[in-house]
């Protein structure tokens, strides 16, 4: 048998889904009724309507203290006439809750009754000063609940107040639907349980942990199967399994068209192929099928595409198996702050950061590698680009389906441009402090002067190093601004290169880049450091096409950390805090100033003000100072431009 296997189709993600839907449908697939005790009942469904078994109350009830009378024993009572009754005979003492002795249709309050003998025995007499109507302060029977009355509609999600409700109409067992059982095999030689030191060549098994939890998010009961290696009846042998004592099976991996990829084979062998790659991106090597009449689901490897299939086609069926619909996120509309582009004929799935800046709600893309977990992280919402569409140009308003709550989102401050490992620190001081979520992205600071320039940010993280005049940061900001700033100051930080421990390459000034053996990682155009770099090459007389590497260009300090940690390179140009964060050596260049530049009409801004009093705050400097590289002694010093 052929190992190699090419997508069938790349049907669009609707299509898809119908195909799989419609073959359940006819193999009668759907909801499955079960009794549970009502104690256990709390967030599942009811599969039909539940009546009441009894009345509450099931009896006529004192709904205060005080003495049960008949009403008509009281009519023409007044504060100048009263009616005399007696213990025993026309009154008798009741607490709250007691059932009316017989002839009693009404209560009078305790405290409207006025003792003329001494205690409450029997012949005592008493005096009423006012009628009382029939039933006054008396629960009947059925106020509450009637027998047989529906209490619950069928497709109801029970609550806590529902629990004491179907109590009280005397419901010990409520008939829900039974939660779908989701089973989960994780497949690959290369996958491992977590662990603290994996081997090289050894990936962490997370994606069951991620989908199982949505599983049970949904409703569904997750089950996982230990990881099954790349092995053909090995795999078939877990499937056969799982359908068996499952209502719903995703295979994880192996779902594309390398050599090792098994399980579109076990699908045709054990089942139906209804769907072998989808239209969407990340994750176009989904697989939809049939086996024994129940759903199974082929979801990609990468975390990005395996979580959104899952999203995209499990989703829907966890609901399904309930009888429920399936919840839509909330949208919002915001303007993209960067052009996107997009292959035609793929509908493509864009994790975005959000933030209000002005009257503006900004989406900001962030990575689109499938791989990234951490994007999902981070992200804020998604943001579709349809499948008839080349890309969507920046300051194009666009919808975005929030994965956080909007509020959360509105209490954000946006920082744009150059990396910072104090960024991360700040974003938690901040929550903790002020209030307020701390959205960074990475673009350089000449890309963050840009982006508040076009409204996109509340602030930019900058260190651009004028060459001309040995400046820092005001000449950019007024070419690139162009309006009225602030630069508040971080920190001073030092620059220098990343070395592995003991510098066994001696690494100890720029001219050392142009040897042949050293392999070096820079940052991206526009990064500070990168002006950095390019200035000292130029004074050493040294051309970008010496230095080996030099295009080699990633987005943050702690990248360039852990290129030179892995071996990758042998040094790159950053900051201290990065190389003390991964246990790396460091050859001191220079100290620099990282300030925020931060729109003049924007100081006001309760967000910005959050950050400024941080600024502040002798606790966060002393934390910023322990990252190592940093001198806080002026924090919170403002110059403006």
């Amino acid at each position: 048998m052929s190992t190699r296997k090419i997508y069938l189709e790349s049907l669009p993600r609707d299509e898809a889904l119908s195909r799989l839907l419609r073959a359940l449908d006819q193999a009668g697939w759907g909801p499955q009724r079960e009794v549970i005790p009502t104690d256990e009942a709390l967030g599942r469904i009811t599969c039909e309507p539940v009546r009441a078994r009894i009345s509450a109350p099931h009896y006529n009830a004192a709904a205060v203290d005080g003495i049960a009378v008949k009403a008509s024993d009281t009519f023409g009572a007044t504060e100048t006439a009263p009616r005399i009754l007696t213990i025993g005979e026309q009154a008798f003492w009741v607490d709250t809750g007691d059932p009316l002795p017989p002839g009693c249709d009404a209560v009078i309050m305790v405290e409207h009754v006025n003792l003329l003998d001494d205690g409450h025995h029997q012949g005592a007499r008493c005096e009423i000063l006012a009628p009382v109507a029939p039933w006054q302060d008396v629960r009947q029977i059925g106020e509450d609940v009637v027998a047989t009355e529906i209490l619950l509609p069928e497709g109801h999600v029970i609550r806590p107040q529902d629990l004491g409700a179907l109590l009280a109409a005397g419901i010990l067992e409520v008939p829900v639907v039974r939660r779908p059982r989701v089973t989960f095999i994780p497949t690959g030689t290369e996958i491992v349980e977590p662990k603290a030191d994996p081997a090289e060549g050894e990936i962490i098994e997370f994606n069951s942990r991620v989908i199982l939890s949505l599983v049970r998010e949904w409703g569904g009961e997750p089950v996982r199967h230990p990881i099954v290696r790349d092995d053909y009846d090995l795999i078939r042998r877990a499937v056969r399994e799982a359908v068996a004592r499952s209502d719903i099976v995703i295979v994880n991996a192996g779902s594309s068209a390398g050599s090792e990829d098994y399980t579109v084979h076990v699908l045709k062998e054990l089942g139906q192929v209804l769907a072998h790659g989808v239209a969407v991106r990340p994750g176009k090597p989904v697989m939809l099928g049939l086996i024994d009449g129940k759903p199974f689901v082929g979801l990609p490897g990468y975390p990005v595409s395996t979580w959104l299939t899952a999203d995209l086609f499990v989703k829907p069926l966890v609901f399904r198996a309930q009888g429920l619909p399936v919840p839509e996120r909330e949208t919002v509309r915001a303007s993209l702050a960067r052009r996107i582009t997009s292959p035609m004929g793929v509908e493509e799935f864009v994790r975005v950061k959000l933030g209000r800046v002005g009257e503006r709600l900004v989406a900001t893309p962030i990575s689109r590698g499938a791989a990234v977990i951490t994007s999902l992280v981070r992200a804020d919402g998604l943001l579709v680009v349809p499948a008839d569409r080349e890309g969507i140009g920046e300051g194009t308003e666009v919808t975005v389906e929030l994965l956080r709550p909007l509020r959360d989102i509105q209490e954000t401050v946006v920082v744009i441009g150059s990396h910072d490992t104090s960024l991360d620190l700040m974003g938690s001081w901040l929550r903790r402090k002020g209030g307020y979520y701390l959205s960074s992205a990475h673009v350089g600071s000449q890309g963050g002067l840009l982006a508040l320039k076009r409204g996109e940010a509340h602030m930019a993280g900058v260190h651009l190093l004028d060459t001309d005049t040995g400046e820092c940061n005001t000449s950019y900001v007024r070419k690139y601004l162009g309006r009225p700033a602030l630069l508040v100051l971080l920190a001073r930080r030092e620059q220098g290169f990343i070395v592995p421990k003991g510098n066994p390459k001696g690494i100890g000034s720029f001219r050392d880049l142009a040897r042949p053996d050293v392999r070096f990682v820079n940052r991206q155009r526009g990064a500070g450091t990168r002006l950095l770099l390019d200035f000292h090459l130029r004074q050493e007389g040294i051309s970008p096409e010496q230095v080996q590497g030099y295009r080699w260009e990633l987005f943050t300090h702690l990248n360039v950390a852990q290129a030179v940690k892995a071996g990758d390179a042998d040094t790159g140009l950053g900051i201290r805090s990065a190389a003390q964060a991964l246990d790396l050596d460091f050859v001191p260049v220079a100290w620099e100033e990282y300030e925020l530049c931060i729109p003049a009409e924007l100081e006001e801004h309760p967000g910005v003000q959050a950050v400024l009093s941080l600024l502040r705050d002798p606790e966060f400097l002393k934390a910023v100072e322990a990252l190592g590289g940093y001198d806080c002694s002026d924090s919170g010093r403002i110059r403006r431009v």
